[in-house]
């Protein structure tokens, strides 16, 4: 069989989907229906373009899924661990980070973490992937305290906890208003790391998040 190749320019003339549009598709799909929804002739109905262009791109429904995967691990796996990574004087500063990149609306992206989580459900080589992403993230956030001075053993409790109750918010759905919540920060980050924040790293991350969620509310509204 012949190897299927990206199109040119010349070739592609009568492509109107691009790659990009197929995962986008897939990625609604996904979220909206779960894994069972993502099917190559739905998104070509849903993209209005022929079944055929599919195979420009990817391989096999399988391909797309794997991509689909890969996308979802560098995003979201990516944004935390890009959070953790950034450079803060103090571990209230730090968490403050980790919570933005939760917020990231370019990156991390909840339904699609959650829509990913359930497909594990039905097949156990995604929740091997699942697991290695969260062993990743766990791993960044303890180094996130480590390097704040806290040992190995409390650095370790103190990632879990954080991590899972970030997710726990996710999976419950808690519909609490965003001021509400807000009114939590200071609170919050005492009881993740020990410490009072600074008033200056709560107002900051109250901004931002404000500015984030009402991006991330227009997005999905949109959607």
């Amino acid at each position: 069989m012949t190897a299927i190749t990206e199109p040119d320019a010349r070739s592609a003339g009568n492509v109107k989907a691009t790659r990009e549009d197929w995962l986008a598709a897939a990625h609604d799909a996904l979220v909206k229906g779960g894994v069972g929804e993502v099917k190559v002739l739905k998104l070509s109905s849903r993209l209005g373009v022929s079944r055929s262009s599919f195979y420009w791109y990817f391989k096999s429904r399988k391909d797309l899924l794997d991509a689909l995967l890969a996308l979802w691990d560098e995003r979201n796996t990516g944004a935390i661990l890009t959070a953790c990574a950034t450079p803060a004087e103090t571990i209230t500063e730090a968490v403050c980070h980790l919570f933005r990149g939760f917020l990231d609306v370019d990156n991390f992206d909840p339904r699609l973490d959650f829509a990913v989580r359930e497909w594990a459900r039905r097949s156990i080589a995604v929740r091997a992937i699942i697991d290695q992403s969260d062993a990743r993230r766990i791993e960044a956030i303890t180094a996130l305290f480590a390097r704040h001075s806290y040992d190995t053993a409390e650095a370790d409790i103190r990632a879990r906890v954080l991590y899972f109750q970030q997710l726990g918010y996710y999976a419950l759905e808690l519909h609490e208003p965003l001021e509400l919540r807000l009114s939590r920060v200071a609170d919050y980050l005492h009881a993740f790391t020990g410490v009072r924040p600074l008033s200056h790293e709560v107002d900051a991350l109250k901004d931002d998040a404000r500015r984030a969620l009402s991006r991330r509310q227009t997005r999905e509204e949109t959607s």
